[in-house]
Parts: structure tokens; C-alpha cells; sequence
């Protein structure tokens, strides 16, 4: 059963105390009691620094060790308020935002803790996209004059993938490329979308192989270069995700940490229906126990 406080008020009451957000942690870890990781033996106790330590072959295990929070010097209690603000704010926050609500001295600590927890919000195997997908590319900087495939500088391409159910939007993946050719956008396809499904998309020759790949390939438009689109639901979705951009971020987002945002967005856009923000905070909080440690040198290293 989901266990998430569902109002800013149930939330401030749960989470007051350290104890509370490492119980919480717990549950999460071992829904079924403690495992050893080790002997997989079932009984521990728990030691002053918090450690489970088992009863067997007395290893001391960490709830947050392989996870986001490993070897954080921070209260678990500011990371459940950080996840709280991010996931309750509806078009989300930006470091700025974060550092003046949660009171953090250093704008830098606020601006890693987003980008840890964006590393979050891209759920390990997570499901591909089925059924019916329409696909296209966007452009992040600029609008781009011509025909695609012809760099611009400044500007970034991504792919996005949206499903379709009962002709309305479903889910969406959002993938950056390198450029607009056949293999980056066959891998991006290959990465979002079940093989099997039919992928609706323009006359651009990058889509010609997705036959080949195991898709139905369905060409809306034949003319490839910019202009009126018959892909509507792709054209909702882009136009959206630049006004989030500008609106949240300014529109001052980097290249190098674009896909994260992204992730951020898609996390977001696919859980739009959610009934209470605070599902949000509970998926959130379950795949930060999912992915493993993100070092602060690799939001800084540039591949």
C-alpha cells in the first residue's frame, strides 16, 4: 500500500524529526523487514549510528547506502522538504527558489541538491512507450530555419516520443541527440519505444529504417521541412516543454545538464493525473532508494 502525506500540513506533521524520515527510508529499503544484504539473515539491531547491524554475521548495513542519500552530510529531514517543494510545486522550482524556501545558506547546495534528485526521477527500466507513438524533433535555443539535420550552434535536438491512448496524450520520453541522423534517432527510438508499436512521424529520411527495426512506420507529412506540422500531439508537447524552460528556468539551462531537465519534465508530465502532489513526493522519495550515489564531481564533469 502507497504511504504518502497527502497535504503540506500532513507532511510538516509526519516528517518533525529525523526518526520519522529515517523510518520512512526503511520501509522503503526492506518492505518486508531487514535482510541482511550480506547473509540475507532476517533479524538486526539497530546501532547508535543508526546502522543495522545482523544478528548472524554481525555487518552493519546502511538504509541509504547505494542510494541517492549515501554519504550525505545533510539531515534527511531537508532532503524530504527539498523533495516535497520540488515535487508540489507544479511547473517545479529552480536552485534560487529552493535556497530561499528551505533557508540554505549556500545557493550551490540547493543547486545540487536538484540536480541529484533530477538524477532520481528517471526510474531504473523504467516501461518504453507502446501502441500508437508519434515522434519528432525539437529544437532547444531558437527556432531552426530549413530543412532538418543541419547544425545550428547555440541550439540542442532532442527526440520526443509521445504515446498516444484513445487518440488523447499518455506518456512521453524525451531523448537528446547528437543530430538528426538515421542511428541517433534509431537509437533514441530503440531506447523509448516497444518494438512492435506503430511510430507515426514526418518524411525525414532518419525515420526511413524504423520498418527494418520492427515498428509500423506511419508518415504523417511527407515534406520534412519546417512549417505547419500534422503532428499535434508532438507540436502540444514541445511547445510546452519551452515554456517551461523559460518560465521556470528562465530559459537558462546549459547544454550539458539539458537532459536532466528534461527527465525532470517528463517525470512531471507523466504524472500530471496524480490526484495529490504528494504521490509525486512518493515516487520521488521510492526511486531516490532505487538509483545509486551521485558523486558532486560528475554534475560538475562535462563528457
Amino acid at each position: 500500500m502507497e504511504d504518502y502525506p497527502k497535504t503540506l500540513l500532513e507532511f510538516a506533521e509526519r516528517f518533525v524529526t529525523e526518526k520519522a524520515c529515517f523510518e520512512y527510508l526503511v520501509d522503503f529499503r526492506w518492505p518486508e523487514g531487514f535482510c541482511c544484504p550480506r547473509c540475507k539473515h532476517r533479524k538486526a539491531w539497530l546501532t547508535k549510528r543508526c546502522l543495522f547491524q545482523c544478528s548472524h554475521c554481525n555487518f552493519q548495513a546502511s538504509v541509504i547506502t547505494g542510494t541517492i542519500f549515501q554519504d550525505t552530510k545533510m539531515p534527511l529531514r531537508l532532503w524530504f522538504w527539498a523533495i516535497w517543494h520540488l515535487t508540489s510545486q507544479k511547473y517545479g522550482t529552480n536552485a534560487k527558489g529552493l535556497q530561499r524556501v528551505l533557508d540554505l545558506g549556500c545557493y550551490q547546495t540547493a543547486w545540487t541538491l536538484l540536480h541529484k534528485l533530477r538524477r532520481a526521477m528517471v526510474r531504473p527500466s523504467r516501461d518504453s512507450l507502446s501502441g500508437t507513438v508519434q515522434v519528432d524533433e525539437i529544437y532547444i535555443g531558437g527556432e531552426k530555419p530549413g530543412k532538418r539535420g543541419r547544425g545550428v550552434e547555440g541550439k540542442t535536438l532532442a527526440v520526443i516520443m509521445v504515446g498516444l491512448k484513445g487518440g488523447k496524450i499518455a506518456r512521453i520520453r524525451l531523448k537528446l541527440v547528437s543530430d538528426a541522423s538515421s542511428p541517433s534517432l534509431e537509437r533514441a527510438i530503440k531506447e523509448g519505444i516497444e518494438p512492435g508499436s506503430i511510430v507515426q512521424t514526418d518524411g525525414w529520411i532518419g525515420y526511413a529504417g524504423l520498418s527494418k527495426l520492427g515498428y509500423t512506420h506511419e508518415i504523417i507529412r511527407k515534406d520534412a521541412s519546417l512549417g505547419k506540422n500534422l503532428l499535434p500531439k508532438v507540436n502540444r508537447v514541445a511547445a510546452l516543454i519551452k515554456r517551461w524552460l523559460l518560465g521556470t528556468y528562465q530559459g537558462r539551462v546549459e547544454p550539458f545538464h539539458l537532459e536532466y531537465y528534461l527527465d525532470e519534465y517528463t517525470f512531471r508530465f507523466n504524472r500530471r493525473t496524480s490526484r495529490s502532489r504528494g504521490k509525486l513526493f512518493y515516487r520521488l522519495v521510492e526511486q531516490s532508494m532505487l538509483v545509486g550515489p551521485v558523486l558532486k564531481k560528475s554534475l560538475h564533469d562535462r563528457e
